[in-house]
């Protein structure tokens, strides 16, 4: 089973809608739960992850994939 996720982003990201995308079919296909998290509702989330969005968080370890990232390393990234 993969692990819940977080994805970290903020609306009217182009970026984050294209990792989101990039997501679905884990969603769809594999039952990936991913929670979209928008940095813009929290100030530790916009110190911690404005620069960075988006970024893809696993609940179960803490462990981050920053953007650029391509569906190999998600796939890397989840197991």
């Amino acid at each position: 089973m993969l692990p819940e996720c977080q994805l970290f982003g903020t609306l009217g990201c182009h970026l984050c809608e294209v990792a989101e995308a990039m997501l679905m079919p884990f969603v769809v296909e594999e039952r990936l739960l991913v929670e979209l998290v928008d940095i813009s509702e929290s100030e530790a989330w916009m110190d911690d992850y404005a620069l960075r969005i988006p970024v893809l968080r696993r609940l179960d370890t803490g462990a981050e994939l920053e953007w650029p990232f391509e569906t190999e390393q998600i796939v890397a990234f989840l197991i």
